[in-house]
Formats: C-alpha cells, structure tokens, sequence
C-alpha cells in the first residue's frame, strides 16, 4: 500500500498544505473536509488507486487510517 499516494491524494483534494499531518485528520474535524470535500476525496482516492468505493465504504470513510483499511479490502 503506498501511503505516499494515499497522503496526496488527502492533500490535493482537501486543498491543504503539504505540511498538514493528514494521518491525524478525521471527517468534518476542518473546515476542509466537509461533505463536498469528502466525495473530492472519494473521487481521488478511487483515480490514485483504481478503485471503485461502495456506498458502505464511502460513509465508513472518517480518517486516514479508514482509508489505510478500505484500500486494503480492495488488495491495494
């Protein structure tokens, strides 16, 4: 899993500067990461990763380290 990939793919979408420790970030804890900002991520995370997220997935999708976990039910 290349959480390099995974860390820009939370800093492009979220806008953020590449400083941002986005692996303590959780859902809706910036102004940043609201609902709009979530389904960017969504569209990142599943470009970066060749992915497609279920519905399930995208609700469950509250911090990095969901993110680390989601992509492992994908085998990335």
């Amino acid at each position: 899993m290349n959480t390099d990939k995974l860390r820009d793919a939370f800093t492009k979408s979220l806008e953020l500067d590449p400083s941002v420790d986005v692996t303590e970030l959780k859902y809706r804890e910036i102004p940043e990461w609201d609902s709009i900002g979530h389904m960017a991520l969504v569209a990142s995370i599943e470009d970066a990763f060749d992915v497609m997220l279920t519905t399930d997935q995208v609700i469950a999708l509250s911090s990095f380290q969901a993110a680390v976990d989601i992509l492992k039910d994908h085998s990335v």
